[in-house]
């Protein structure tokens, strides 16, 4: 039994999914290999070398995979796939593109966002918005399998010595091209990566507010800032700050939600948070019941006195 991980990582090096995939994947009972398959990828290889628990690092250095395009990169990890039992990747955005291309080549179903192993071919994975877990036994020869991050702790990054394999087979599909990309960039901390998380709802009623009340308090406790999705469709917030079933999933050690009612698709996305502190005027709202602590009353009031009495961030 060999199971193959798909790293997720941009031009400054290995995203930190990489290594909850892994550890997912150590899971599963064989060696485990990683594909670093991009363009210049060498030091990324490297990177990926030095997880522990990997016994080999699979090298596919090739102009066509330059930016990660999934028609370019499924074919590879189907050649790749040859003779192992599973497939693996973090449930990011190339995870959630590039392995159900992967799963429909090799004409298996692919099992979607676990959260847990009880072995080889038995997974746990979260179903109506997360109120409820199903156990899924699957009896396809090949396994593959996407990993919700926040349910797995990261392998050690450093340690290993992983040999480096270097491999070819990547080609231009000329089903899709890169055309550009447009980044948010903040000196706040990645939202999925961050141990503590300020997220803002529809109670905060303008984008004005959001910023005046939340930021504040998200830079004092050096977190990152998150929002529901009430508060991204009304404007208040960015899509990328959106937490939720249809957003970004979180399980920072710290979760501080300031006007948000607690609505299935919300808690979906962060209830797995070590510690919830929830600020709401409604004593009734739903985020309460999930709430290790909360404060009843009006935010514009609250939010501010929070922040005055936090220290400021070394």
């Amino acid at each position: 039994m060999s199971i193959l991980v798909l790293a997720d990582h941009d031009a400054s090096g290995l995203k930190p999914a990489t290594l909850h995939a892994v550890s997912a994947a150590a899971k599963l009972g064989g060696p485990v290999d990683i594909l670093v398959a991009g363009a210049g990828t060498a030091a990324i290889a490297e990177a990926a070398a030095k997880i522990a628990g990997v016994a080999k690092v699979l090298h596919a250095d090739d102009a066509s995979l330059a930016n990660a395009l999934a028609e370019n990169l499924a074919p590879l990890i189907v050649k790749l796939a040859a003779g192992r039992t599973h497939v693996v990747s973090a449930a990011t955005a190339q995870g959630k593109n590039t392995l159900p291309r992967v799963a429909a080549l090799l004409d298996v179903a692919q099992i979607s966002d676990i959260v847990g192993v009880v072995d080889a071919n038995t997974f746990v994975r979260p179903i109506y918005a997360g109120n409820a877990l199903a156990t899924v036994r699957s009896k396809d020869a090949m396994k593959v399998l996407t990993v919700r991050t926040t349910a797995f702790p990261p392998a050690v990054a450093e340690g290993g010595s992983a040999a480096i394999e270097a491999v070819s087979g990547a080609a231009d599909s000329g089903l899709s091209k890169f055309v550009g990309q447009e980044l948010t960039k903040s000196e706040r901390p990645e939202l999925t990566a961050a141990r503590i998380v300020v997220s803002g709802g529809r109670g905060l009623a303008s984008g004005e507010n959001f910023k005046t009340y939340i930021e504040p308090l998200a830079d004092k406790l050096g977190a990152a800032v998150g929002a529901s999705r009430a508060a991204v469709d009304a404007g208040y917030a960015p899509n990328d700050y959106q937490v939720g079933q249809t957003g970004k999933v979180v399980a920072p050690d710290l979760y501080v939600a300031v006007g948000i009612s607690g609505a299935i698709q919300h808690l979906a996305g962060m209830s797995a948070s070590k510690t919830i502190v929830a600020i709401n005027k409604d004593e009734e709202a739903p985020i309460f019941q999930v709430a290790d602590y909360g404060l009843v009353g009006d935010l514009f009031k609250l939010a501010p006195e929070l922040t005055a009495a936090l220290p400021a961030k070394k």
